[in-house]
């Protein structure tokens, strides 16, 4: 995996997923990540940031660190906080992924509709709990 950033609104699952990418077994996470947070191969963001735009110059600078910026898109959200053509300002691969499309309350239609408006290259849909589509993610990763 190359180094990538997750963006994703608050409860998305940025650090689940980035749990699952690495081998681990799927759990339960009650804890929020409270700043970013930079790993080897991952930065991991507060869904804070992406919800307030005042923290977008923060996002910004992090993503200067990694190769593939990543749009985190939950598939049970009301709401999403992805600016039309946000993905632009980015000099980097932006991709989406839309967490949790096995839950019954999922809507991945409306989730890919957002991302699509972000302006991502290209949406991944996935789910920890299952691992639906997240070895297709970790390939994509992996040749970056």
């Amino acid at each position: 995996m190359q180094k990538v950033i997750l963006m994703g609104g608050t409860k998305a699952g940025k650090t689940t997923l980035l749990e699952v990418l690495k081998g681990k077994e799927f759990r339960e996470i009650d804890t929020r990540t409270q700043s970013l947070e930079f790993e080897n191969k991952a930065i991991d963001t507060p869904g804070e940031y992406i919800e307030n735009r005042h923290y977008y110059t923060a996002l910004i600078s992090a993503a200067q660190e990694a190769k593939v910026i990543a749009l985190v898109a939950d598939a049970t959200a009301d709401q999403y906080f992805f600016p039309p053509t946000f993905a632009s300002i980015f000099s980097r691969p932006v991709i989406g992924i839309v967490t949790k499309i096995d839950d019954d309350e999922a809507d991945v239609e409306y989730a890919k509709e957002t991302l699509e408006m972000a302006g991502v290259s290209k949406i991944f849909l996935t789910s920890a709990v299952s691992r639906e589509g997240l070895e297709e993610l970790a390939e994509y990763l992996a040749e970056i």
